[in-house]
């Protein structure tokens, strides 16, 4: 946590984009300590508001010096009275932001051929981590998928920010019709993809590590559990993760990750939207005991 800090953050601007709120926030401290693939914690409703949780967002952007001050961006999809809060935010409102929070992307050393994978607005912190590799000389594609044309995120940025683009809707309304995983395994063999970046639903990070496992690849996830401290003290978003010695713990999605390689999550406990302590986990048996 030393590299956490809390401050008043100032919106300067908020647009709509899409089905998708668009804000940025001035955030001295966060902007520079910030790294892809971390997140930041909000507070929400106001001084006098009952709700006493924050809510997190990935960091899609961030601007460590300018006419305010560093400055965080941030892409909110309004499902509910925290989020529909912050979406209301006007320039000049104020809120509690706390971070950077998480573990980020880790980069590799040498320039490797890369694919990012993003779902709905889980494309957000894709688009700063495509600029990191490209900086080490990577190659980088990208794929965005949806259900449908309004629920994608960033299809023009996209193609600023990659060598090659590839969208995909559930109802054919842009791109190809069909899943991100459709069009994945093409994209790994024609370049030669080492590593595969993704954020987004955790069907969809299943699906990703499953085709990048198959074509040789390394798939790293950012994966999408609730959190609703951020800081790993309430433990409402652990899951179960396979360390270096093949064990598997129930850890702080939040603090171990939010990034985690594929092939160590143990997808097999995601169950219909609800985690499952597997039978083999460190300690599951004192769990089911209390």
């Amino acid at each position: 946590m030393r590299d956490v800090v809390q401050v008043d953050a100032e919106v300067i601007a908020t647009r709509r984009v899409g089905a998708y709120h668009h804000i940025t926030f001035v955030a001295p401290g966060v902007a520079e300590l910030a790294r892809p693939g971390q997140f930041v914690a909000l507070s929400v409703g106001g001084d006098s508001s009952a709700n006493l949780l924050r809510r997190c967002f990935s960091i899609h952007k961030v601007s460590p010096s300018g006419t305010y001050g560093g400055t965080v961006d941030l892409v909110i999809s309004a499902v509910g009275p925290g989020t529909e809060w912050l979406s209301g935010l006007r320039a000049h409102d104020t809120t509690s932001m706390v971070g950077p929070l998480g573990r980020p992307f880790p980069l590799p050393k040498e320039p490797v051929a890369t694919v990012l994978v993003g779902g709905g607005y889980g494309s957000a912190p894709l688009f700063w981590l495509a600029e990191a590799l490209r900086e080490r000389g990577c190659r980088v594609d990208m794929v965005l998928g949806a259900a449908t044309e309004s629920r994608l995120f960033g299809v023009v940025e996209a193609r600023r920010a990659a060598d090659g683009v590839t969208v995909t809707t559930d109802d054919g309304s842009m791109g190809h019709r069909g899943w991100v995983s459709d069009v994945l395994p093409a994209i790994i063999a024609d370049h030669g993809v080492g590593v595969v970046y993704a954020c987004g639903p955790m069907g969809m990070l299943k699906s990703v590590t499953d085709v990048a496992a198959a074509g040789g690849a390394v798939a790293q996830v950012a994966v999408e559990e609730s959190m609703a401290c951020g800081v790993g003290v309430c433990m409402t978003c652990v899951m179960p993760v396979a360390g270096n010695d093949g064990v598997t713990r129930m850890v702080r999605s939040c603090v171990e990750g939010p990034v985690f390689r594929g092939d160590r999550v143990r997808w097999d406990a995601f169950e219909g939207g609800v985690c499952r302590v597997p039978e083999d986990a460190l300690g599951a048996t004192a769990m089911r005991a209390h």
